[in-house]
């Protein structure tokens, strides 16, 4: 029976005998510790022997190339959102993105753009986490639980009201790509957050909806959404947060 190491052996010599298939990544350096200029760095990758997503070949570039190479990275399943970043120009999650197979044309590798870099890949999320923290995201019943009450129940038509919002994994794909953000990204929430909002304030175990709508009635934190939709073209997790913004626009009109 072939031991593991032979197995393993036997595979290593079945990709050798393939001819390279190399792909060029264009990546975004910059390290704050250096006196330099942000630069593309060019790294080649030899498809034939990496995973097929971006983030498969970042993690090869950083393990066998240059280990300074920082990005954010965790569940590589499209559930955590840590690996968003700007991949030929779209914003999405390097875990789900398939590396293009056309060898001649290098792949460029950016972080989120409009934002502040902390390295590399890496951007500064702390305002976009203040803005979430903003909105109370978390339940606020108009009564406390009665003696016994084990949970805050909801139909089933309720509970399917937040189909298409719960679901958002705050990767901040959706916030970046849209010029009123990058613009006004200091008051206006973003559509990531008005998303948000607005899954609490459809919420019918939520007794603040009121408040909660009260409080997103303002020149910058919503209306400087101009609808131009950018944000449901990129959600890595296929969400509208334009037709959430929509809906929060219409119960204020009433």
């Amino acid at each position: 029976m072939a031991t593991e190491a032979a197995l393993k052996a036997d595979g290593a010599a079945k990709i050798s005998n393939k001819p390279e298939r190399i792909k060029y990544f264009k990546i975004y350096r910059w390290d704050p510790e250096q006196a330099q200029r942000p630069y593309l760095s060019t790294c080649p990758v030899d498809l034939n022997d990496c995973g097929p997503m971006v983030l498969d070949a970042l993690i090869k570039i950083k393990n066998e190339q240059d280990p300074t190479l920082t990005f954010r990275r965790s569940c590589r399943e499209g559930i955590c959102g840590s690996c968003a970043m700007n991949i030929n120009g779209t914003n999405t999650l390097a875990c789900v993105a398939y590396i293009d197979d056309n060898t001649a044309k290098a792949t460029k590798i950016y972080p989120l753009p409009h934002m502040y870099v902390v390295k590399d890949l890496v951007p500064d999320m702390g305002n976009f986490y203040e803005q979430y923290r903003s909105i109370e995201p978390w339940l606020q019943p108009a009564e406390d639980k009665k003696p016994g009450q084990a949970e805050f129940l909801q139909s089933r038509e309720n509970r399917a009201k937040l189909d298409g919002m719960y679901e958002c994994i705050l990767c901040a794909c959706c916030s970046t790509a849209c010029p009123s953000y990058w613009w006004n990204a200091d008051k206006y929430l973003g559509p990531a957050v008005l998303m948000q909002a607005y899954r609490w304030i459809e919420d019918s175990r939520d007794g603040s909806a009121k408040k909660r709508l009260a409080e997103l009635d303002d020149a910058f934190k919503l209306y400087r959404c101009h609808t131009i939709m950018n944000c449901t073209k990129v959600c890595p997790k296929h969400l509208n947060p334009g037709k959430a913004i929509a809906h929060i626009k219409k119960k204020l009109a009433h």
